[in-house]
This record gives C-alpha cells, structure tokens and sequence, in this order.
C-alpha cells in the first residue's frame, strides 16, 4: 500500500507539475507563434497560434521522451521568437511572397533541428560542466528579475507596450482589477505553501485569481464579455478545423524553394541552434542546482534538436528548455520527466477541447504566478560572499552576470561571467606558488639505505644539489615567477632536479624555460634532472611526449628523465659519493668482520657470533619474506642487492620504498619486537646474507653476554642513525 501511495503521489505532482507548466507554456507559445507570423501580415495570425500550439504539443512530447531531464518544460520561446520575427521582417523587406516566407521558416526550424542533433552526437554539450557557479548563480538571478520585469507591466495592467518602469512611475495607468488579481494570486501561492502541502501553490495561485476575478466581475458587466477584454487571455485564434488541411498544402509547395535559398538558411539555423542549445542547457544547469540533479547535455541537446524537427515538419515553431515553465513546474510538485510529456498532452487538449475555457484566465494571475517563480529563482547565497575579502571578486562576478542580463542579454550574460571567471581563475593561478617544496639531497635520501660513512658525506655535499618538487600548472602566468626562482640556484649548484609529479599541465613558454635552464646548466656542464614525467597528465597531455617535441630532451645539453624522485636522488648521491661501482658477480662476499656494523671488534669476539649464523643465499627475483610473516631473523648482506617493497596510504599496489646492498643489514626492528613484518623483502640481484635468528641469539646470549650486547649496541647504534635521519625528512616533509 505504501508503495501505491508513493507512485502515486509522484504521478500527482508530475500531473500537477504538467498542468500548472501548461498553463504558463501555452499561452506563451501562442503569443510568440502570433508575434512571429504577424510580422508576415496580420492575416498570419491565426498562423501563428496554431505554430504556438503544434510547436508546445511536438516540444512536450518528444524532447522529455528522448531527452531524460527530470522537471524540464520544452516550448517555443523568446530567443527562437526574436530571430524568426527578425527573419521574417527581413524576407518582407526583399519582397518575398508571404507563402514563401511561411515555407523558409519551416526549412529553417527544421535545419535548427538538426543542427542540434548534431552538436549533440558531437558532445559539445559536455562544455556547459565548465560553467562556474557564480555565472549560474547571477544567471539564475538575472533570469528571475527578468521574468518579474517582463511580467509588472501585466501585472498592474499598465497599457501594452510598457517597460517594467514605465508601469511603476505611471500609477495612473493601472487597471485596479488587474492589480488585485495579481495580489490575490501571489498572495495565495506565498500563503499556501506553508499551508497546503497536497495542492501545487501554482494551482491555489490560479484559482485564488480566477475566483478574484469572478468577485470584480459581479459589479462590472465589461468584465463577462471575452472580446476586447485586456484582462483575459482572450481567444487562441485556432481551432481543430483545418489543422491538417494547413500542414499538408505547406508540405506540397515546399519543392518551389530552390537549392540556393535552403543553403542561405544555414547561417540563421547555426544562430539559432546556438542561442536555443544554450537556453536549454542553461535552464537545466538551474534546475541542476535547485534539485541537486545532473542532466545529461548531449543527450538532452539531440532529443531538442528532434523535437525541433518534428515540430517544424508539422508547421510548428521551433523552441527550447525554458526556464518560467519549466521553473513552475518544479515549484507544482513535477518529479520526473513524465511532467513534460503531460505538458505536451494537455496544451493539445486544452487547445482543442478547452479553448474557450483558457481564454478566461486571467493575464494578471499568470504574472502573479511568474512574478512568484522568479523572486524564488533570485539566488541569495552570493551575499555570503561580501563577508570575506577573498570571495568579494566571486561577487562582483556574480553581479556582472545579472547586470549584462538586465541590460543585454542572457547569452552576452553568460560569456561576460565565464570570462570573468577564467581572469579571476588565471589571477588565481599566477598568485599561486607554483614550487611545492624546495629541499636538498643533504635533507633527502633515496631509497638506498647506506652505511654510516656515506650518510656523513652526503650531509656534507648535499647542499649542492638542489630539488624542486613543482605543483598545479605551468604556464605562461606563472613561468616566470617560477624562474625567478630557480635562477639564483643555476649559478651556485652542481645538480638541479625538478620533480613534476604533482605537476597538472604545462604549456609551450613553460617547456621554452625549461630549454633555457638546461642550455644555461649546458655552459657549466651541470646536469638538469626531471623525475616523475608522466605520460598522461589530467589533461590527457602526455608529458614525456610533449617534453621531446620541445626539443628539451633533445636538443642538446645534459636532461635525465628519472622515473621517480627517489631514483633521481640516488643518482645524485652516486656522483657525490663517487660513482658507487657495481661489482661483480665473483666478487668475494663480504665476511662479518669486513662489515662497517662490527668495524673495530676484535676477530676473536666475532667467532662465536659468527658461528651462531647461517650463510644463505638467493637468486635475483626471490622473496626473502613476505608482508605479515612472523619476524625472528635478522638479515646482514654480504654481496647482492634487495629492495623493499610496500604498499603506500593503504593501497594494493606494491612501490619500491628501500633498498639495502652489501654491508647492510635489515630485519632489526622486527628481530627486536617480534611483530610481523611490514614489507616484502626480494633479492633485486643474487644475494648472500648472513643469517641470524632468535633463538640462535638466545643461545648466544646465555653464554656469551658481552657478544650479545656488542650485537645489540650495533644494532641499536646504526637503527638510531637511520631514525634521526628519518625524522629529520619527516620534518622537512610537513613544512608548509
């Protein structure tokens, strides 16, 4: 039962979503259709109407079926209004035959259509996720005080033609009745929706003024008559006689156009798809953001783009997503897309069968109920942003938007705040530190864990080598700061590496600098090192690619692309240490003695020690341990190599984190706390280790206590020279 009610609660307000929609849509559909045709004659008219009916009927039907964007209304509007009225006066100025006219018009609304499609199937559609939100925030605003500005002149029934403040300074020319069916209407609709939750306010709104008009109507006589009455609607000028007569004759005489004048059509069709693709996208990034919805754009742009088509083969006007409908629609309860399907419905019903029953609606009740959907489309949050210095700019943005769309346009609204937004993004970037960290090879280490002597040198040496872990974008805006930078180290360090793993895109005068710092490094014979060059960056760029058509990697001087920052480090201390040698495979293993861990013990004290051990070895490529093993051996290698491998932040990936060659040892922390281990230990080349376990050391331990505190001492001495250097990269790391 629960179940049944929900559906069908959610199929109510999809009705009433439709219903109140309609009754906002059609008559607008009506008024753009006899605005477009009347510019041909004013015989046209009743052309028009019947453009405005067959163009919200195809729109309400197709687009919502194909297209998938819950809540959204598709009618004729404005924008498609504008640009045929404008085509259709200049036709009439070169002379062209009204039939003709009428025909073009048809070709063109059909060219739109498919158009649309096209751009859809292409996905230009995805751009609109670009949009920031302080522009769909002054959008949405500006959409809103347009709406209740378009709307007052009606709303106080002011004379046809009057600006939104010629009807405010001019009380004089107010029709009283109409204002007080307006009020009544807003009144109801804000009342009501605090009050009565299971009837759309829209709906209250409408029958709160019908009712309001029928009270005035009682005392005036005037008010009962439908023609010439400016309080109504007034009469559709169509009806279902000669509906498919009009369609079909069109359609035989469409074969007169020539080729020539189809193809001068294209550019008005581009326009025209244009401004009516982004009057849909635009309305559904607003009902995005007021139902924490995602539409799909491409899909919903190829579904208008057909119902485009349709439209204009069944001799409708063309039109869009459109924000009042669509708005009211939202605001009467609408859940899904089932609302604009219903829409599409009930304007062909309600032309056809109900006709004489719309016409009594009254004008002023339909700009209440707009003037209440636009002061619910004024976006507020924005003046949050006045109370910090650092969003005050986002503000300005946010005002810009609603300013060129009171004044110009929405689409000129729109460009103005994306380009407002990319200079305030760009200003943002170039202010941005574009080095992360700056550090040296005496504060860093590789991977290689090396004995005590050459950890010394390296503190000592390290400073001559520099790195510069880079972050965010490198471009134009921020190169230079960048090389401002780096300049005063070109002239003072042996090694530059310049780690470009949080590196997100770098442009062509970034790479140009680049080039310059390595013929500059070139003249001294320093070498310049890139680690981390990545070959797909977030932008889909791959960086190694793009570094070599540059010519950085190739065009002379000494560049190194090191795989990671740590491989690029290991490199510098080899040249620091001088050129560690590699040795042979027949190379004597170390004996324990020969190890710097047991450097200045007396040969004798090392026999018993070296007898509890055992000498084992592996083949390049096996696992010593593995990960969660029970750790009681510890490891000291004699000749070889073994690298470390571990997961890093808890993911499944193994990494390469250290790696200890001949002399070493490794296993202490686990030998000594008896815990599991937490890497997996592999031979990276044939190996050679001595071996020593717990319970040999216990043993040990029992009889020989001055061997074992030796063993011990060593241990401890060499792990805390390991964790002070530890802790001092753990500090360098979390400075800011």
């Amino acid at each position: 039962m629960r179940e049944f009610s929900g559906k069908w609660l959610r199929h109510a307000g999809d009705f009433w979503g439709g219903l109140a929609a309609m009754l906002v849509a059609l008559p607008a559909a009506v008024a753009f259709g006899v605005t477009v045709y009347t510019a041909i004659g004013p015989q046209h008219a009743a052309f028009g109407a019947l453009a405005g009916i067959l163009g919200a009927t195809a729109l309400g039907l197709i687009a919502p079926t194909f297209g998938g964007t819950d809540r959204l209304i598709s009618a004729p509007c404005a924008p498609a209004a504008a640009v045929l009225s404008a085509f259709a006066i200049e036709l009439v100025q070169q002379g062209v035959q009204p039939a003709t006219i009428v025909l073009m018009m048809t070709v063109l609304g059909i060219l739109t259509g498919l158009i649309q499609i096209l751009i859809g199937f292409l996905g230009v559609g995805r751009l609109i996720k670009y949009i920031p939100y302080p522009v769909v925030s002054g959008y949405l605003s500006g959409v809103g005080l347009i709406i209740i500005g378009s709307q007052i002149p009606k709303f106080v029934g002011a004379p046809a033609g009057s600006s939104w403040l010629e009807a405010l300074i001019s009380p004089h020319h107010w029709d009283w009745r109409g204002f007080a069916i307006g009020g009544a209407t807003v009144l109801a609709m804000l009342l009501s929706s605090g009050i009565i939750k299971t009837v759309p306010a829209t709906i209250v709104g409408i029958l709160a003024g019908a009712l309001t008009y029928l009270a005035l109507a009682s005392g005036d006589a005037s008010m009962l008559e439908l023609a010439g009455n400016p309080l109504v609607i007034g009469p559709l000028g169509a009806s279902g006689e000669g509906y498919f007569g009009l369609i079909t004759n069109r359609w035989f005489q469409i074969g007169e156009l020539k080729l020539s004048q189809v193809a001068g059509l294209v550019g008005s069709a581009v326009t025209l798809a244009a401004l009516l693709s982004i009057d849909t996208l635009k309305t559904c990034v607003v009902l995005d953001q007021m139902t924490r919805t995602r539409h799909e754009p491409n899909r919903e742009l190829a579904a208008q783009g057909l119902g485009n088509v349709v439209a204009s083969t069944i001799g409708g006007m063309p039109g869009a997503g459109t924000m009042g409908a669509s708005l009211v629609n939202l605001t009467s309860g609408a859940k899904t897309r089932v609302s604009g399907i219903l829409e599409g419905l009930l304007a062909l019903l309600v032309a056809l069968l109900l006709g004489a029953f719309v016409a009594w609606i009254p004008v002023a009740t339909l700009s209440g109920v707009l003037i209440v959907v636009g002061l619910r489309m004024i976006d507020t949050d924005p003046l949050r942003f006045l109370e910090s210095r650092s969003t005050a700019l986002d503000f300005s943005v946010v005002l810009a938007v609603v300013a060129v769309a009171l004044t110009v346009g929405l689409i000129a609204a729109s460009a103005v705040g994306v380009i407002l937004s990319i200079m305030l993004f760009l200003r943002e970037q170039v202010g941005g530190a574009v080095v992360r960290r700056k550090s040296f090879v005496s504060q860093r280490s590789s991977t290689w864990y090396r004995p005590e002597a050459e950890m010394r040198t390296l503190e000592q040496k390290g400073d001559s080598a520099v790195i510069f872990e880079l972050q965010g974008s490198l471009f134009f805006g921020t190169t230079h700061q960048f090389y401002l930078t780096l300049e005063p180290e070109l002239r003072s360090r042996d090694y530059i590496i310049l780690d470009l793993q949080r590196v997100q895109s770098l442009d062509l005068t970034a790479a140009h600098m680049l080039n310059q710092v390595r013929d500059t490094l070139s003249e001294r014979g320093v070498p310049l090192l890139l680690s981390n060059v990545r070959e797909s960056l977030p932008n889909g760029r791959n960086l190694r690619e793009f570094l070599e058509l540059t010519g950085l990697t190739t065009g002379g001087g000494t560049v190194l692309i090191m795989p990671t920052l740590e491989s690029a480090i290991e490199w510098v201390e080899d040249r620091l240490l001088g050129e560690r040698e590699v040795l042979a495979p027949e190379s004597p293993p170390l004996e324990l003695h020969e190890m710097e861990l047991f450097q200045g013990r007396k040969d004798a004290t090392l026999v018993d020690l070296e007898a509890c051990m055992e000498k084992r070895s592996w083949k390049a490529g096996e696992t010593i341990y593995a990960r969660g093993q029970a750790g009681n051996e510890i490891y000291l290698v004699r000749s070889g190599e073994v690298r470390f491998m571990g997961s890093v932040g808890g993911s499944r990936q193994t990494h390469h984190i250290a790696t200890f060659g001949r002399g070493e040892f490794f296993g202490g922390l686990a030998f000594l706390d008896r815990r599991p281990r937490d890497n997996d230990a592999v031979a990276y080349r044939d190996t050679e280790m001595f071996v020593l376990t717990l319970e040999k050391f216990n043993q040990l331990a029992e009889g020989h206590k001055r061997i074992a505190f030796i063993l011990l001492l060593a241990i401890a001495r060499t792990l805390a020279v390991r964790l002070r250097h530890a802790d001092g990269e753990l500090t360098l790391l979390q400075e800011d």
